[in-house]
């Protein structure tokens, strides 16, 4: 086993270290692909990366830094990109062996972020076939696992990243998230990642609640991220204007802070008790530090939760279908299966799904805004086997484990997670905490502070 502290160093400690000259990017870039080499074979995070690049990259900020001129907040740090964020000449197949991959001519406004700002791109990270799944399993990359424990799933759609982010490849991960796919990862590793609020961090192609958002091992380097990637640009015409925003993650104070808990999503699949004890002691450490701590009832419903399902479904049927029929049979089954079954969805039927995303917005604005933070689960359990596509296995469940987190998605809210703390057999648990539209520096510095307070607990 490598043993080499440098690959646990947060990007805060790099940078700093790289500022006094007590560390060189080429030597943490080295020992982060000796950490690669060692674990890739088994975790599968990655879809291409090319280490001579990024050994380059890493020299020319080496002499950056001994110069005094650094590009930015990240100059040196190693960074990788989840494989829907493109980057110029890379292949973007969606994790689907399918599809024809389509091959970007310029960078996405992310990328261009971080090479502008000196980060050492690893590479491209894998996610499975149209990010519909919330694991690792792919039909193009196989099965991506745990670096805590190989039997385990990463989560998903950013399987690659959290994989990345949890097994020392480096301290900066950008995932995105269509309903919990940068969060469920953050559970099921024990990560810090942020769903930013919508339009925070500028993407190619905005759609309905997707966003793209930093995974990280703390709280302080998802912030040092945004730093950097929460930029307007306007190739994303659902940009925010431009912000003045300090990313300091300290200054939260529990005693001015009124704290929504939710602990039932009202919509599909039970909490498991040992998530919910982990929750529970969360809003204890609150409570016990002067914080208003209130119970929440549910807003969402079981019949919302499927109409956003057939509203998905859908959308892949029509993709699934465009391709040619030797393609199709290459997508993986239990998405082909699970889009086929919308079929036959009848145009008032679509619009109905469409109407219940609307009125998730509505109703998860309503039921926050009296709220600073809203602590819960950010899944109903805690991590499954890795060959399993979703938390039940093979069978059609919907989407009964993302009741916690695609409300915020569909209403434009930030989203963390911090990790909170463990089952009885060692899985991790996170907490998610989640603040008012366009808050997201309130709800880091929430996240900051529960990760504080709740770690060794």
């Amino acid at each position: 086993m490598v043993d080499d502290g440098l690959v646990w160093l947060s990007a805060t400690e790099l940078v700093r270290a790289y500022a006094g000259g007590d560390l060189s990017p080429v030597e943490v870039h080295r020992a982060v692909q000796r950490r690669i080499a060692e674990l890739e074979p088994t975790v599968n995070a990655f879809w291409q990366r090319d280490a001579v690049e990024s050994e380059r990259a890493a020299q020319q900020s080496e002499a950056r830094w001994r110069a005094g001129e650094p590009l930015g907040p990240i100059d040196g740090v190693p960074i990788t990109l989840k494989e829907n964020v493109a980057r110029a000449g890379v292949p973007m197949p969606a994790g689907n062996a399918g599809v024809t991959p389509v091959v970007p001519d310029r960078n996405a406004p992310i990328t261009d972020r971080v090479l502008e700002s000196g980060a050492v791109v690893l590479g491209s990270t894998v996610m499975p076939d149209w990010g519909m799944l919330s694991s690792g399993v792919s039909s193009l990359h196989g099965i991506t696992r745990s670096p805590l424990d190989p039997r385990l799933t990463t989560g998903g759609s950013s399987s690659g990243a959290g994989a990345a982010a949890a097994g020392g490849f480096g301290p900066l991960h950008v995932g995105t998230d269509i309903g919990g796919s940068i969060r469920l990862p953050g559970t099921w590793l024990g990560l810090a990642t942020l769903k930013p609020s919508d339009g925070r961090v500028p993407i190619d192609v905005p759609y309905l609640g997707r966003v793209a958002g930093p995974m990280a091992r703390t709280v302080d380097d998802l912030a040092l991220l945004m730093s950097v990637i929460a930029q307007p640009d306007p190739r994303d015409w659902a940009s925010l204007p431009p912000a003045e925003i300090d990313w300091q993650t300290s200054g939260f104070e529990p005693r001015s802070v009124r704290v929504g808990l939710l602990l039932d999503a009202g919509c599909g699949m039970p909490v498991d008790p040992e998530v919910r004890a982990v929750v529970e002691r969360a809003a204890g450490a609150l409570d016990d530090a002067g914080a208003e701590v209130v119970p929440l009832e549910p807003w969402m419903t079981d019949d919302l939760l499927a109409d956003l399902d057939t509203f998905w479904r859908v959308r892949s049927y029509v993709d699934l279908v465009a391709l040619p029929p030797e393609q199709r049979e290459r997508v993986l089954p239990f998405i082909a299966r699970w889009a086929t079954a919308a079929a036959d969805t009848p145009g008032t039927r679509l619009m109905q799904c469409y109407t219940a995303t609307n009125i998730i917005r509505a109703r998860t604005v309503a039921a926050t805004q009296a709220q600073d933070i809203v602590l819960s689960p950010v899944a109903p359990m805690a991590a499954f086997p890795a060959e399993w596509p979703m938390p039940w296995g093979e069978g059609d469940t919907a989407m009964a484990h993302i009741g916690f987190t695609v409300p915020l998605n569909m209403s434009g809210q930030p989203a963390a997670t911090a990790d909170a703390g463990r089952t009885a057999d060692g899985r991790t648990v996170g907490v998610q905490v989640a603040g008012r539209r366009f808050d997201d520096l309130g709800v880091l510095r929430a996240a900051r502070w529960l990760e504080s307070a709740l770690r060794g607990r």
